[in-house]
């Protein structure tokens, strides 16, 4: 650790023993070793033994429908060599909406649940589309800017944007999105979330970098905005609107939990920790165009809008990357030449929730890839080639 990252956290500990908190103190260091190797796996099952988090809504006595048509998986690609590579955890094939492949690693099973990091920024954005689908949310929403019911917001980097700017992450807010760096700003945000304060006051810290609308410039804080946006236009909770309208419709095998803030308020952006198999079942829900189990969650022009290309083109330090042949919608992302009704929800460390609508393909995928960054992004590109390769390879069978 840098001297100036060891520095701060002798801050924070001085701080929190001040307090005599020595909760605060046993999280910090949880924080600072989450992504070590040899806890990695586990931390990433077990996250609410970790921070403070909220249970989602006990799954249905009887779970909504997920057949199984397991049979050996005929692919070009080296699933093998991938699994080692990428060190997953769990992975699993959809076919026509039945289980086409199945494996655990490292000891996780099938109930485990697993963190999804920024596939919540997916779930968030389907929460919005209820909302309006149902009329607890005004339709012509997505043209408000957010300090006009976000006063906390005025006079920050948030002031003037509008919630469409937020959903496709064009908001031109100030953000260093660099997990490496001890000192980024979603490091910093990490640590509020790990070791104390409140999220609504740090996006209100935030300031402008270009104009709104400008470019697609990752920020978690973005999709932090949707929440807080969501909650004052409905004066509800964020975990209450997400058991009613996304969790108990979808009737999931298993149970989950999202972790929180100090004030009990839930990560949306990157939070929801949910078993391989129910992320399968949000992904086969939007493969369906909303429809899940006889119910329509969402509405089919709401998925088509979250899942085509609507934000403007990357800012031009991502366009010179991997990462900048990447484009995306609200909050949902498509990958390069994407074919008609691919796209994909992504984590970091190798979350992903895959689908490819023409090939009947989907694929939910955990893992603890502390390489995921090698290459700005070029890892991320090989694994979606890979994912198209399996559909098509299933489609042709």
């Amino acid at each position: 650790m840098q001297a100036s990252a060891l520095i701060d956290t002798a801050k924070i500990i001085g701080g929190r023993l001040l307090r005599l908190d020595m909760t605060g103190v046993k999280r910090l260091a949880r924080v600072n070793s989450l992504f070590a190797p040899g806890k990695i796996v586990w931390n990433f099952s077990h996250l609410d033994q970790l921070f403070h988090a909220l249970p989602f809504d006990m799954p249905a006595s009887q779970p909504s429908a997920l057949p199984e048509a397991k049979a050996p998986l005929t692919t070009h690609v080296d699933l093998d060599r991938y699994f080692i590579d990428r060190n997953v955890k769990s992975f699993l094939v959809l076919k026509d909406g039945a289980i086409r492949h199945e494996q655990y690693f490292h000891g996780t099973r099938p109930e485990d649940r697993n963190i999804s990091w920024s596939m919540s920024k997916s779930v968030t954005a389907l929460l919005l589309g209820i909302l309006i689908d149902k009329g607890l949310i005004p339709a012509d929403i997505l043209e408000a800017e957010v300090q006009d019911h976000l006063p906390a917001l005025k006079g920050s980097g948030y002031d003037g944007v509008r919630l469409l700017d937020v959903l496709t992450m064009s908001s031109g807010v100030r953000f260093n999105e660099d997990y490496v760096d001890y000192h980024s700003d979603i490091n910093r945000m990490g640590r509020i979330i790990g070791v104390g304060g409140s999220m609504d006051d740090f996006a209100a810290t935030l300031t402008r970098q270009w104009p709104p609308g400008t470019y697609m410039h990752y920020v978690t804080v973005d999709t932090h905005v949707i929440g807080m946006m969501i909650r004052a236009l409905t004066g509800q909770k964020m975990i209450d609107l997400l058991n009613a309208h996304v969790i108990r419709p979808m009737g999931f095998e298993h149970s989950g939990f999202v972790i929180t803030d100090e004030e009990q308020e839930p990560f949306v952006a990157g939070g929801f920790n949910m078993s391989t198999r129910d992320y399968a079942r949000l992904a086969q829900m939007m493969l369906q165009k909303g429809a899940w189990n006889g119910t329509r969650i969402v509405s089919e022009a709401w998925v088509d809008r979250m899942t085509q290309q609507t934000a403007p083109l990357p800012d031009p330090e991502t366009a010179k990357i991997p990462d900048g042949q990447l484009r995306y919608g609200l909050q949902w992302w498509l990958p390069p030449e994407a074919r008609e009704g691919e796209f994909f929800g992504i984590g970091i460390y190798g979350q992903y929730m895959y689908i490819h609508r023409a090939a009947g393909v989907v694929i939910a995928q955990n893992a603890a890839d502390t390489d995921f960054r090698v290459g700005d992004g070029a890892i991320n590109l090989k694994t979606l080639a890979m994912f198209r390769q399996i559909a098509e390879d299933l489609a042709e069978a």
